[in-house]
């Protein structure tokens, strides 16, 4: 595959992600339900955004499989040379609550690469873009990840959980401060404009949540890795991987810290 198409790719998710935004602002109070096994809310702009979605990027791509949060996964996916993973509306509870901090996050894989992927925060006025190979930018304008390698003076994106002492070998949680944002894509994206030096979850976490975050943050000079440090790869049969540790340089200072062993 050719660096142009990864570009006619990403020209294809930026359209459709204008798209989403359109329809996700048009909605006041939409109708919520929360989903079995308490994996959180969805909603109504939930829905119509990925229906909106699957019918946009498979009309233009119909041999791409499709991968998304609120669409009933199925095998098909895993014999497509290339795949759509989408969040719709990643951080819907920031969403409901009114908040700014929430996005669509799509990407294009390839084998298992990403190689075309945008975070679309439509309240911020933030478009982050990468394509593989081609570099990573915020609103047009090309971005650096973090070169702070001091814990002390670095600050990790992730859950309490992520400093619980159980997570670190001996026990030994680093002095970084540590921050929160709702949506997991846009904090990969912080990480790749050097807002942030780090990220970390514990938990399993699904491809849609990190595919398109990933490439804008490695192409952007990061490593995002899971959090026992494996090579992330996108489009397996059960879409999870086990956490995710990303930063700039600080990637490289914070794994061999982190207790293997841990559950």
């Amino acid at each position: 595959m050719q660096a142009t198409d990864h570009s006619e790719d990403l020209a294809l998710l930026v359209a459709a992600a204008q798209a989403a935004a359109a329809i996700a602002m048009e909605f006041r109070t939409p109708e919520v339900w929360d989903k079995p096994d308490g994996a959180g809310p969805v909603c109504e702009a939930d829905l119509a955004v990925d229906a909106m979605l699957r019918a946009r990027l498979g009309a233009a791509r119909p041999s791409y499989g499709w991968l998304s949060e609120e669409t009933a996964d199925a095998p098909e996916r895993l014999a497509a040379e290339r795949i759509f993973i989408v969040d719709p509306i990643d951080g819907t509870r920031a969403y409901l609550e009114g908040s700014a901090d929430w996005a669509h996050s799509l990407a294009v894989a390839e084998h298992g690469r990403i190689t075309a992927a945008c975070v679309l925060l439509p309240k911020h006025g933030l478009l982050y873009t990468a394509t593989l190979g081609g570099g990573a930018f915020l609103n047009g304008a090309p971005i650096r990840a973090s070169d702070q390698t001091d814990p002390a003076r670095a600050t990790l994106l992730g859950p309490r959980l992520a400093m619980s002492p159980e997570q670190w070998s001996g026990g030994d949680v680093p002095p970084v401060r540590r921050a929160f944002r709702s949506a997991l894509a846009w904090r990969l994206c912080l990480l790749a404009e050097a807002r942030f030096d780090a990220m970390l979850t514990i938990r399993p976490t699904w491809e849609w949540d990190i595919a398109a975050g990933c490439l804008i943050l490695t192409e952007a000079g990061g490593t995002a890795t899971d959090r026992r440090g494996a090579v992330l790869t996108f489009n397996k049969p059960v879409p999870q991987s086990d956490g995710v540790l990303a930063g700039g340089a600080l990637h490289g200072v914070l794994l061999p810290l982190l207790d293997p062993a841990a559950a």
